[in-house]
Parts: structure tokens; C-alpha cells; sequence
């Protein structure tokens, strides 16, 4: 017997409950989600700070080396062999799997130790640094997958096999809309980064779930969302007039065929209806002060870029939608990582920091939850060729760097460590499973109740495993 706290997939029974219910089946997971913690009631969540997500994707692995994890033992050891003893018989990539001598290469960054908080940043994260009061930074973070799309497709779904719903379908599922308006779940993609990884649909797509839970990408130029407007000769009272007709058709079959799936796209052709006008409002940056595009950087002013996106991310929690994330691709540099990740910083660090003094400034940062990683991190030693101004790094999950900052997290904190070589994690490692159950915990949700049944047994977020990271909760 299913336990009724549990939030599941739709019974045949509840289907009236479920065509009634203003916002879906996020309104069925109001009623049901975290189990003996909500209201008998209203059904509302615990109390908890965090209501919405702005999780800024750094595609391709950014290194900890020049980043959030200063290594100053290397400095020494600059072109000796990483000894055995710290690799201890870990697996290698096919790309550098291969060689002989593993050359450590220390960072040519320095790190500078940020005043109120005591903690180091590299000079490239020089406006990250500015905020550090909000920001708890992650030393220990680790994941099995060892390539990009197993370890990207990990950190937006729970698992590195592709199929299951990402991260933001599954809070739209279990917490619902805040505005009725526009997505539950939004992606940005970055224009000007380099396309090193690709991206596919399905890293925010719903997997299992009803397909109205999918995130809807936003693009830069004349249509913010593809084929959301009329075709040319219509009037907003024809497609008003087909949507009741479809609406009529759709309740018909659903009650013939009991497909929560019809349910699903009617919902979404409603929205659809609806963001004509609230996406055109929502999306323009035409009413953002000069002082604030000058806060977001040059970029900002050039919609589609990293700068204009974190701006934008603003704009859409404020309005409203859930989970907002953003993909900033280019960071896999096996090599010429000094001037490319020089670049990358260049292009992220000044936005992202300014996202997050912009939140706290609105009143926003407490109960908006920010997330900046990659899926993996890069190794201590060269990949290939190392010439004295020049080297790359491959791939290493076994512990890299993020930071989180609001939403009930301690900011101006540290937590986990990892070794002299930034190789093995030495205290408070934390698993992409603990991140997501953190996250789910943060946003009043228990993750072990947050479920879908699909083809024989309950799915979730964080399959059966994950803990929730207490000590950085504030």
C-alpha cells in the first residue's frame, strides 16, 4: 500500500481533482508534498525561506584551481610528477589515460583573502569576492561521472542516464506556479559563450512527468519563445476561440481515455495563450536603470549574453517563476586554460556577483535560493602538452568547487576540504545526491517524499540516496 503522505503520479480517481485544480498537479503536490509536515489544514508547506531558484550553469567544468580552491603547495612542484600515492590507482580519462608523466601545474592565479569573511577568492572572481558575505562556497562537491554529458545530465536530473525529469520539472511538479502567467520553469542559454559541450532539451526537460513541467527556453531577438505568437492576420479572439474548442475536445478525450498526458498539453497551450503578453513585458530590459546595467557589466545592455540573462533571471523571480537556470557554456579547457578560463571569468564574474547584491538589495536574496558549478572539476596535473605560460586540465569528479548563496544558506562560510593537490576530498564531501536533497530541504521539501510512480516503483530527484547538508543552513 502506497503511503498517502507520499506524493505519487495521478490515480484514475483524482483525475476531476487534477482538471480542477488552478495550477495542476503542482497544486496536488501543495496538498501532499513533505508529508507530516504540512498543514492538515491548508495543506501549505513547513515554513521555510527559499521559494525560488536561479541555478547559473557553468557548462564544461570550471577549475577549482582558479577559481574557489587555492592550492598554494603547488606552487613548488610545478611541472613534477603528481605522485602515486595521491592519485592511489583512481581512473583516468581516455584523454590523458595515456601518459606517462602526470605534470602538476600549479595555478597561475593568485588568490586574494577577502577582509569580512577571511576567505580566498582567485583575482579572476574579484566582484564574487565583493559578495562573499552571502556566499557559502563548496570545497568538497564529488560526482561519479567523469564525462560531460553522464555528469551534466547527473547534476540536472538526479541521474547520469538520460530519460528522467531534470531538477526544475520536478520542482514545478511538486511546488506549482507563483504565476499563472508565465513558466513555472524557465532556461537561459548564454549566446556569447563558446559552444565547447553541447546542450540538449532534455537537461530541462520532464522526463516522466506531465509535460507541462518541462522548462520553457527563452532566446534573445524578436521572439522570446518559439511559435508563441499568432500567425500574421489573427486575432488574440481567434485563438481564444480555438482554445475553447480544443479545451471541449481535450476533456472529452481525457474522460474517455483517462491520459493525464491531454490534461498536460492543454495546460500548456492555456499558458501559452497567456504569455503572449506577459512574456514580451517580463522579458524586456528597457525599463532597467543605466546604474544597473552598469552594475551587470557592458553585457547586460546585449540580450542573450551571460551578462543580460542574470538580469533577466532578476526580472523573472521577481514576477514570479520557480526555478530559473542558466547555461554558461565554454569551461573545458584540456588546454590554453590561462587566457580561456581568463575569458570565461571575465564574462560571468562581474553578473553573477551582481545578481546576487541585486536579490539582497530587493529584499529578494532570503528567499531566493542561487547555485553557481559545473558538473565536474579539472585535475591538479596537465593534460598534454605543458609549455612554461601554457597547460590544460582534464576532467576530475572526485571534488571540485560551487557556491551557493540566500535562500536559508549560511553566507560567508566555507564548507568541506580537499587535500594539498586538490585531489581527494579530506573533510565534508558533498555528493550531487546531498546537493539535491539540500536544495529540495531548502525549499520545504522533503526528498524522499517528492516521488513519481513510473513503469513499477517510485522514482525521485534523488533516487535513494542523498542527505541533507545541515551545517550550511543558516
Amino acid at each position: 500500500m502506497t503511503d498517502p503522505g507520499q506524493l505519487n503520479g495521478p490515480m484514475p480517481s483524482r483525475r476531476s481533482l487534477l482538471r480542477g485544480a488552478g495550477f495542476g498537479l503542482g497544486a496536488l503536490a501543495l496538498h501532499q508534498i513533505v508529508g507530516g509536515q504540512t498543514s492538515p489544514t491548508t495543506g501549505t508547506p513547513r515554513a521555510t525561506k527559499a521559494k525560488r531558484v536561479i541555478y547559473l550553469f557553468q557548462a564544461g567544468g570550471p577549475s577549482q584551481f582558479e577559481t574557489l580552491d587555492p592550492k598554494p603547495l603547488l606552487r613548488g612542484m610545478h611541472g613534477q610528477a603528481l605522485p602515486d600515492s595521491v592519485r592511489a590507482g583512481q581512473r583516468l580519462t581516455g584523454m590523458s589515460g595515456n601518459q606517462a608523466v602526470l605534470p602538476i601545474a600549479a595555478s597561475f592565479a593568485n588568490f586574494v583573502r577577502e577582509p569580512k569573511t577571511g576567505i580566498e577568492y582567485s583575482e579572476l572572481l574579484s566582484h564574487t569576492a565583493k559578495v562573499a558575505e552571502h556566499l557559502c562556497v563548496l570545497r568538497g562537491v564529488h560526482t561519479e561521472a567523469i564525462n560531460h554529458d553522464p555528469a551534466i545530465t547527473f547534476f540536472c536530473s538526479g541521474s547520469p542516464i538520460a530519460g528522467r525529469p531534470s531538477m526544475g520539472a520536478w520542482l514545478s511538479y511538486g511546488l506549482g506556479s507563483m504565476n499563472a502567467n508565465l513558466p513555472t520553469f524557465v532556461v537561459l542559454v548564454s549566446k556569447d559563450a563558446a559552444r565547447d559541450q553541447p546542450l540538449y532539451s532534455r537537461l530541462w526537460g520532464s522526463g516522466f512527468l506531465p509535460s507541462e513541467h518541462q522548462g520553457v527556453r527563452f532566446r534573445s531577438g524578436k521572439d522570446a519563445v518559439l511559435y508563441l505568437n499568432d500567425p500574421e492576420g489573427s486575432v488574440p479572439s481567434d485563438r481564444r476561440a480555438m482554445l475553447d474548442a480544443l479545451g471541449g475536445l481535450s476533456r472529452a478525450a481525457s474522460e474517455r481515455e483517462g491520459d493525464p498526458e491531454i490534461d498536460a498539453r492543454l495546460a500548456q497551450a492555456e499558458l501559452a495563450f497567456r504569455m503572449q503578453t506577459s512574456v514580451p513585458e517580463a522579458t524586456s530590459l528597457s525599463g532597467e536603470s543605466d546604474a544597473t546595467f552598469e552594475r551587470y557589466g557592458a553585457g547586460s545592455r546585449d540580450p542573450g549574453t551571460f551578462a543580460a540573462n542574470c538580469l533577466l533571471a532578476r526580472r523573472l523571480v521577481e514576477r514570479g517563476v520557480r526555478f530559473v537556470q542558466l547555461f554558461h557554456q565554454g569551461w573545458d579547457q584540456h588546454g590554453g586554460l590561462p587566457a580561456g578560463i581568463s575569458h570565461q571569468c571575465r564574462q560571468t564574474d562581474q553578473a553573477a556577483a551582481a545578481l546576487v547584491a541585486d536579490l539582497a538589495e530587493r529584499g529578494l536574496l532570503d528567499e531566493t535560493l542561487v547555485v553557481w558549478g559545473g558538473e565536474f572539476g579539472r585535475t591538479t596535473y596537465c593534460q598534454g602538452r605543458m609549455t612554461a605560460t601554457d597547460y590544460g586540465r582534464d576532467h576530475h569528479p572526485r571534488c571540485f568547487s560551487m557556491w551557493l548563496a540566500g535562500g536559508g544558506v549560511r553566507g560567508g562560510m566555507v564548507h568541506g576540504a580537499t587535500d594539498d593537490f586538490s585531489y581527494n576530498i579530506v573533510q565534508d564531501g558533498v555528493h550531487v545526491h546531498d546537493l539535491h536533497a539540500t536544495l529540495l530541504h531548502l525549499l520545504g521539501i522533503d526528498h524522499e517524499r517528492l516521488t513519481w510512480m513510473f513503469q513499477g516503483r517510485h522514482y525521485r530527484l534523488t533516487d535513494v540516496h542523498g542527505r541533507i547538508v545541515k551545517p550550511i543552513l543558516s
